[in-house]
């Protein structure tokens, strides 16, 4: 233990060394003169504005760029989200492109002026990358129609900033923000024909994100739902450009193309909600599905079992649960322990649900999503199937676990998932072992949570969750033995055999950045013997 802090403190000295003279070097003339190699190409390549509306939130209301302050806009001290905001220039697609192009040359000249050295706050890796790809798409507004000398100092600054890109991505260490970087420098490549081939670069940059971060399915090695549909966006608005330019596509950008619809139809669009699993919150994709309809892209996946994820699904019913082993730790910066964890979907909407996944800077409520506690699964002893660690003010995994088994069954009158973990077993020698079966006909789940004991050292508490929705409604009988569930206009019942049942309150993260009370079903007991079986069941009246 004393090792292995002295390593992590060393390996936090190393970096903070680095940064400062890296700080040191991108502020000095060598730096500068590096970064300031452009050539007089022409921006050949247009491309639209409108194959960014899977990324870009468009409002409906354009507003022109005389409703701004254009003297004093770089000027103002604002908050440090705003400033993001506004020198990422993404506001320039909420605008009317009746605005005037004259404004608008004068807002972008004032921040060159500003901003023609790199200066550390306004050329961040990420906010640099989206500044090219909305001043590039927006040309109409940024480009067209302006003077040669005008022209002139665009062009040089935006392969001045892909230049810095090129420097800077492989210390970047946020792998969305390194996809953006490859993005940006691909498209810059693609908008101008120069002798440094930032397209070749930028591609090929691209590829190594995808070999190392991608597993042999084409599922995110994170197992992250939301970073595979982010890969999804970026990669098809890749292709588009390249199709657009009238530039023959690379084949890994197809190939993963294939492979990241595959996921995301499994995922996504077979049953059309949201799980909330492994940082998952819910979203509408509504707009991307418009969006991918649009362009032709058709993606389907009759799998049972993918990415670590099993869903069984018929008209009205979805049972999904999460049955993959913890990815390796440098993927783990959104993971939560909720292995064994299922939701169950009745006529489209949540019956059995997990707690979503809270991610702002709240290090207290970002742990507490993370732990088995806010899952529909196992807790031994108030303990989480997986630990983390802080590092760099943030919790990746410190000790993962194993699917130890893993099967399904899905017939017309008949599913049944079953899988194990190896969770519990350095900590209290136990492995947890999940099956859940459901009956069409009689709609009645029937599920049994084994605890395998491999030493009988000590009694130990253990609780078994069922997270609700905060809109269900629940109530207990009279006997103690059954808590009714109201979803809307269906009614369930929960049961279980020979174990206390009660309802707790809890917090519910399903809702991005946000948290609300919900309610919890909960099992509680004493592990007493070498294999316990918990029986429960939940039943449509």
């Amino acid at each position: 233990m004393l090792l292995d802090g002295f390593f992590e403190t060393l390996s936090e000295f190393t970096d903070i060394i680095k940064k400062k003279f890296r700080n040191i070097y991108q502020n000095s003339s060598f730096y500068e003169k590096k970064i300031s190699k452009t050539f007089d190409n022409e921006f050949i390549y247009k491309p639209s504005p409108h194959l960014l509306s899977s990324i870009i939130k468009y409002q409906n209301k354009k507003y022109k760029i005389e409703d701004f302050e254009l003297e004093t806009v770089w000027n103002n001290q604002i908050k440090s989200r705003d400033f993001k905001k506004l020198n990422n220039f993404f506001w320039l697609f909420s605008l009317d492109l009746k605005s005037s192009k004259n404004s608008v040359k004068k807002v972008i000249t004032n921040w060159i002026n500003n901003n023609s050295h790199f200066k550390k706050e306004s050329w961040e890796f990420d906010m640099t990358a989206k500044r090219i790809i909305s001043c590039l798409s927006n040309h109409q507004l940024t480009y067209d129609d302006n003077d040669k000398e005008y022209r002139s100092i665009f062009d040089h600054m935006i392969q001045k900033q892909t230049n810095h890109l090129l420097n800077e991505i492989k210390n970047s260490k946020d792998l969305e923000n390194k996809v953006i970087g490859c993005t940006a420098i691909i498209l810059t490549g693609l908008c101008y024909k120069i002798n440094k081939n930032y397209l070749e670069i930028g591609l090929s940059f691209l590829k190594k994100i995808t070999v190392s971060s991608i597993d042999n399915q084409g599922f995110t090695r994170s197992r992250n739902i939301k970073q595979l549909i982010f890969f999804l966006k970026y990669f098809v608005l890749i292709r588009e450009w390249f199709k657009e330019a009238q530039v023959e596509v690379p084949d890994h950008i197809e190939e993963n193309i294939y492979y990241f619809g595959q996921g995301y139809a499994f995922i996504r669009q077979n049953i059309a909600t949201d799980l909330l699993f492994n940082g998952n919150n819910n979203s509408n994709t509504y707009d991307l599905d418009n969006y991918l309809k649009r362009l032709g892209y058709k993606f389907k996946n009759e799998n049972k079992d993918y990415g670590g994820y099993i869903i069984l699904k018929n008209k009205k019913i979805c049972l999904a649960m999460d049955a993959g082993s913890s990815p390796n730790s440098k993927y783990t910066h959104d993971y939560q322990s909720g292995a064994l964890s299922f939701e169950i979907i009745s006529n489209g909407r949540k019956l059995i649900t997990n707690c979503g996944y809270y991610k702002k800077n709240n290090q207290n409520l970002n742990e507490i999503s993370k732990s088995s506690a806010v899952h529909s699964t196992l807790i031994i002893d108030d303990n989480s199937s997986c630990k983390f660690t802080k590092k760099k003010d943030e919790l990746i995994l410190k000790t993962g676990l194993k699917i130890t088994q893993r099967n399904s069954v899905c017939e017309k009158n008949y599913w049944k998932i079953n899988a194990a973990h190896d969770g519990y077993l350095k900590k209290f020698k136990s492995i947890h072992e999940r099956n859940i079966e459901f009956f069409p006909e009689q709609m009645k789940f029937v599920g049994n949570d084994k605890i395998i004991r491999k030493k009988n050292n000590h009694n130990l508490k253990f609780d078994i969750r069922f997270h609700l929705e905060p809109n269900i409604k629940l109530m207990k009988t009279q006997d103690n033995k059954s808590i009714l569930i109201e979803l809307e206009d269906e009614g369930w019942k929960f049961t279980c055999d020979n174990y206390e049942i009660n309802i707790d309150n809890g917090l519910y993260f399903g809702n991005k950045n946000s948290y609300i009370e919900n309610q919890n079903i909960f099992i509680s007991g004493i592990l007493n013997n070498n294999e316990e079986n918990v029986r429960w069941e939940i039943k449509k009246i």
